[in-house]
């Protein structure tokens, strides 16, 4: 069956950097587009970053300049660079796969940014 296991997350001071990774088995991985999504308590999940199959990145308006998403088809795995982290940026980050109108979610992982 397909999973998605996110690792990486924890408690980081403001200004802080973070990597989450998202290791995915039982898809093929390089025709996926790989989705990192976020959701903070009271909200809704939001798009964060996307890497498609054919190599484009596209980020949220809030955390250009900051995130930056990477693969490795190799080792099928999906990579999110966080950096100066605001407390705002606090959630839940979950991986997601997705190809011709199917989707694959991890369990996520959760980011706290405080000091």
């Amino acid at each position: 069956q397909v999973q998605l296991v996110e690792s990486g997350g924890g408690l980081v001071q403001p200004g802080g950097s973070l990597r989450l990774s998202c290791t995915a088995s039982g898809i093929i991985f390089s025709i996926y587009t790989m989705n990192w999504y976020r959701q903070a308590p009271g909200k809704q999940r939001e798009l964060v970053a996307t890497f498609t199959s054919l190599g484009i990145t596209n980020y949220a308006n809030s955390v250009k300049g900051r995130f930056t998403i990477s693969r490795d088809n190799a080792k099928n795995t999906v990579y999110l660079q966080m950096n100066s982290l605001k407390p705002e940026d606090t959630a839940v980050y979950y991986c997601n796969a997705f190809r011709s109108a199917t989707g694959y979610w991890g369990q996520g992982t959760q980011v706290t940014v405080s000091s």
